[in-house]
């Protein structure tokens, strides 16, 4: 995948569908489609080949799966953000993040957990 590609409001809709129920036939994600996002199946089709250019599915032999999980997808937007938004430092996202939301104990007893699993 393309780290830089972003996934716009209705592709994201569309991805967790694929996230959800993968692997699915192309037969079913045209039917969830249908029914989720009222799509026609030329429409499943384009939105399809567009991101399995971007490395993010694949459909191979009438069964479609992802490359990459939601999970590792959206870790690496996260750090795309971080980098465009706070010149790389984590330090200053967490900051700014927490100067105008207040964490939990249980927020900040995960936090503790994930800075000592990477030290």
């Amino acid at each position: 995948m393309k780290p830089e590609y972003k996934l716009g409001a209705v592709e994201s809709r569309f991805a967790d569908i694929i996230w959800e129920h993968e692997p699915l036939t192309t037969a079913e994600l045209v039917l969830l489609c249908e029914k989720e996002l009222h799509w026609k199946r030329t429409t499943t089709y384009t939105v399809l080949k567009k991101l399995s250019e971007h490395g993010i599915f694949r459909m191979q032999d009438k069964m479609v799966t992802s490359q990459i999980s939601r999970e590792d997808y959206y870790a690496a937007q996260s750090e795309l953000f971080v980098e465009e938004t706070f010149e790389g430092s984590l330090p200053a996202f967490i900051a700014a993040f927490t100067r105008r939301k207040e964490l939990t104990a249980e927020e900040i007893a995960e936090i503790h957990k994930m800075i000592d699993a990477a030290e």
